[in-house]
């Protein structure tokens, strides 16, 4: 695939080295300097390359969202048109100084984004994980028991890119569902900060979901026939 990364920082430089690693077509976009972009490229190796925000969206099937909230539309801007893209973003809405959500409770950033850009497809991964774990996930990758991943979007299909993505970094991907979701999400990235950044052992810590027991569907009507307790 081809991937335009929209942001160098921790996020957009690990995961864009990742995707490069994982023989996907890699352009780096959207630093102060050029210089930054190019290294990345370089210490990426595979087919990674560095561009504009505006060549990266063009070139690409599928832009990686990594850009501080307070950059978003600035970035969006130097896109251009995002048409039919499909968005993966790891982008948190938050303050000036990274303590809280700006968007919360009856929206979200992921929802925020998507209606700056409509008419393209947006999918919320990536940012319920510290970026200082990346590169170990993506080296214990092969271990048949992976760290979970949640994921959430209304597009099938760029939920489906989401998937191969985020199997390619290490994890397991976890679908919790549409994009409005991500008002669960995001907080819950917070708390997952919380326990890196401030509990005992480091950044270094990823999560997993684990289910027991056999899983049944259970139709509507079939709960429409139970009996109630008297």
């Amino acid at each position: 695939m081809r991937i335009g990364i929209l942001g160098s920082g921790l996020m957009g430089g690990k995961f864009g080295t990742i995707f490069a690693r994982a023989g996907h077509e890699v352009i780096f976009s959207y630093a102060r300097s050029r210089d930054k972009l190019d290294k990345l490229a370089r210490d990426a190796r595979g087919k990674a390359r560095s561009g504009t925000p505006r060549e990266a969206a063009q070139a690409s099937e599928i832009l990686f969202l990594a850009v501080h909230w307070s950059r978003l539309q600035d970035v969006l801007d130097q896109a251009g048109s995002l048409s039919g893209k499909v968005i993966v973003s790891c982008s948190l809405p938050m303050n000036a100084d990274d303590t809280q959500l700006v968007v919360a409770h009856g929206s979200s950033g992921a929802e925020e984004l998507a209606r700056l850009v409509p008419k393209a497809r947006v999918v919320s991964a990536f940012n319920t994980v510290p970026s200082e774990v990346l590169f170990d996930v993506h080296a214990s990758s092969r271990r048949s028991s992976r760290p979970s991943l949640v994921y959430c979007g209304d597009d099938k299909k760029a939920k489906k890119v989401a998937v191969r993505l985020i199997r390619d970094v290490g994890f397991e991907p976890m679908d919790a569902g549409p994009l409005r979701m991500a008002r669960y999400t995001e907080p819950f990235a917070m708390m997952v900060a919380q326990l890196a950044y401030e509990g005992k052992g480091g950044p270094k810590m990823a999560y997993r979901f684990e289910r027991f027991g056999k899983s049944r569907a259970v139709s509507s009507s079939s709960r429409a026939r139970r009996p109630r307790k008297r």
